[in-house]
């Protein structure tokens, strides 16, 4: 890789057209120290023996060295003439600086279950950013790159996150899950040059797809020990790899010596990243679909964390659980938010999700609809399996308690309605007596209730300021459910494309069966499908929403952003709702300009775990079977995918032949037999 010399503050780099012998740049100030460091390495026996050393120390003029401004604030006033007017924030990571400065010594990140577990204050935190960064920049990582971050929710996902932004780099995300065509089709789209992975088990399953198929610089193991890797990837031109550990040494000390040294800024151009850069490209739908990468900007990010204080006020010290995978830009905007708060954040895992809530008792839960339904079925089949009397008791107690919210929903006004048209002041005044009246009369029930049954199941799931719900649509009977126990749910909306928050509902104006009001600088409106007029409140129409939290485009893909996302900036959703009206008295006085949704307005299926789906794929790849005649995939909202299917009668019965399923002189199938088989074809 060759390095032009420096005339301006923005250098081009000439990047050799082979990556695949492109050495590993060796970074000038600290060059003997990382040469030892590799030759350390290649005498110590291990089965990933071979690092890539560079050999030659060639004269350079001046590299480029991007920062983040606030976070490398002490760097860039000691070392360039970089002016910072302020510390307002321009790139994510600058909210590790202010954050340490406020919180230093509070507890950050709890991670209990990785080999070793890990708890980190907040100014640990900053630090190891710091180093994880530098360690990039050590190893040759350059500002634009592209590095695939393939893992799950931890607290070495967050720093390799935030240290890939820090410099200026461009992370590509996905979980472990996801199939190896999936990660190799978003590692080769995207143009990355190497990977961060979770884990020796999930490198080991990609390692000969890979080697074959990609070009990879090097890689970076975030968690396990390197003795476990494969060597198919490591055989072929000797590409390097990195623990974790390795990354955050070679940081250290290279920051170390950057500070030391008297004439570091003669090597160096200094710029700082700008709001406008690509921070991040999240792929939305992989294998099920086109792949489209959204590109996300440090400016679409920091809007999220910037605003997203009116739907969770958290304190200094709250205790929030995550579970989401971090490749979810739910998950994701709310963890970088959350952070500038001064609260711990605890992950856990699904296996351990209700000890948890029970253990660590959190303030705030954020996750998808389809957690809220498994704790919903779990308290209901506690209730369920224990006695006859205490279960007609409790159901008994639960209904009351329904009855009783929706009265008082009714009186304070936040009971939903569609309509423009306002009732008579007389009618709306009885409206709210009577509801006021029964609400009453049922209060005394409600709060024995709450005694004798609700609180002991708050207690067992936590969450006592409010559990956010996000990533796809929240059961109204789940909904209902938790108001009438006491626990606050807060359902939001959002997208991949707006980086995802564009609305929800706030703690003080929680209207159930809608989503909330839009967030801070945030626009919606309706339109006709057909027409593309912007239709009054209360009429039902495909969704727009437009604010900088809007993505860039799609990468590589032109064509598809234009589809979405017009010259003006308004973004189509895709879904159909409406606005609510606004009512001056009544039941719905406090709902005027809340959002509701009503369904998916394109084929694309959306799950309640937040995964889209585009049926059409698979719908197509199921008709290739005979036995198929007709398929139609639903699910919306549903945890898992289903299919109507029309089989060809004729084929089934002669593979079922075949078979000898049946006999071969059958005339008949089955019903039983007949699902079975296509239940077969349909896996194939």
């Amino acid at each position: 890789m060759a390095i032009g010399s420096a005339a301006t503050a923005n250098l081009i780099y000439s990047i050799s057209c082979d990556r695949r012998h492109a050495h590993v740049p060796c970074v000038l100030y600290n060059f003997k120290n990382y040469n030892r460091f590799l030759l350390r390495k290649c005498d110590r026996p291990s089965s990933i023996g071979r690092f890539r050393v560079c050999g030659e120390s060639k004269t350079e003029e001046n590299k480029v060295r991007r920062c983040s401004p606030c976070l490398e604030k002490t760097l860039l006033t000691s070392q360039s003439n970089v002016a910072l007017a302020s510390d307002e924030w321009r790139a994510v990571p600058d909210i590790w600086r202010t954050s340490a400065e406020k919180y230093g010594d509070r507890v950050a990140l709890v991670d209990p279950y990785h080999d070793p577990p890990t708890k980190m204050t907040y100014k640990e935190l900053e630090q190891e950013i710091l180093h994880f960064s530098e360690g990039l920049r050590v190893i040759g990582v350059k500002p634009n790159e592209k590095l695939a971050l393939f893992a799950d929710n931890s607290c070495r996902w967050l720093v390799a996150d935030q240290g890939l932004m820090a410099i200026g780099a461009i992370n590509t995300v996905r979980g472990s899950r996801s199939s190896v065509e999936e990660l190799l089709q978003i590692y080769n789209h995207s143009e990355s040059v190497a990977i961060v992975v979770d884990n020796p088990e999930l490198f080991n399953r990609i390692e000969k797809t890979f080697s074959s198929q990609a070009v990879i610089r090097f890689i970076i193991l975030l968690w396990g020990d390197k003795s476990c890797l494969d060597l198919a990837i490591n055989a072929v031109d000797g590409t390097s790899v990195f623990n974790y550990k390795e990354i955050i040494d070679l940081g250290r000390e290279s920051r170390r010596s950057l500070f030391d040294s008297d004439n570091a800024s003669q090597h160096y151009m200094y710029e700082t990243i700008n709001s406008d850069d690509i921070a991040t490209i999240v792929y939305t739908s992989g294998t099920t679909g086109n792949p489209k990468g959204v590109m996300l900007t440090h400016k679409n990010l920091l809007h999220q964390i910037n605003n997203l204080w009116e739907i969770v006020p958290a304190l200094p010290g709250d205790r929030f659980l995550s579970m989401l995978p971090p490749w979810h830009a739910y998950e994701r905007a709310c963890e970088y938010f959350i952070m500038t708060c001064g609260v711990e954040q605890v992950y856990t895992t699904v296996r351990n999700l209700r000890e948890d809530l029970k253990h660590y008792q959190p303030h705030y839960m954020i996750s998808v609809p389809l957690v809220y339904e498994t704790l919903y079925s779990g308290v209901h089949k506690q209730i369920s399996t224990s006695s006859t009397i205490r279960k007609l008791v409790a159901f008994a107690f639960i209904k009351v308690s329904l009855a009783y919210t929706k009265l008082k929903r009714i009186y304070e006004g936040t009971y939903l309605t569609r309509s423009r048209k306002e009732p008579p002041y007389l009618v709306l005044v009885l409206d709210c007596l009577w509801a006021r009246i029964v609400a009453a009369i049922l209060l005394p029930m409600h709060i024995l209730a709450d005694k004798l049954v609700y609180s002991k199941i708050r207690s067992a799931i936590g969450m006592s300021k409010a559990g956010i719900s996000g990533g796809g649509s929240l059961p109204s009977y789940v909904d209902e459910f938790f108001e009438a126990i006491g626990v606050k749910v807060q359902n939001g909306y959002g997208m991949t494309e707006s980086s995802p928050v564009t609305a929800a509902r706030r703690p003080t104006c929680n209207v159930l069966g809608s989503i909330g009001h839009p967030i801070q600088y945030t626009e919606f409106k309706v339109i006709d499908a057909e027409s593309g007029e912007t239709l009054p409140d209360g009429s039902k129409g495909i969704v727009k929403v437009k604010g900088s939290q809007v993505m860039l485009g799609y990468y590589k893909n032109p064509m598809a952003t234009k589809q979405v996302l017009d010259e003006d900036g308004w973004l189509n959703t895709g879904d159909i709702g409406w606005i609510a009206p606004h009512h001056s008295v009544g039941r719905s006085r406090h709902c005027g300009g809340v959002i509701v949704l009503e369904g998916r307005a394109k084929d694309t299926i959306v799950l309640s775990t937040g995964e889209n789906v585009e049926p059409s794929e698979l719908e197509e790849a199921a008709l290739r079977s005979a036995l198929i005649q007709q398929i139609v995939v639903v699910g919306q909202d549903q945890r898992r995918l289903g299919a109507i299917v029309v089989p060809n009668k004729e084929e089934v019965l002669l593979a079922a032949k075949q078979l000898s399923i049946i006999d071969a002189n059958a005339s008949d199938l089955s019903k039983e037999k007949m699902t079975s088989l296509v239940d077969e074809e349909l896996r194939k």
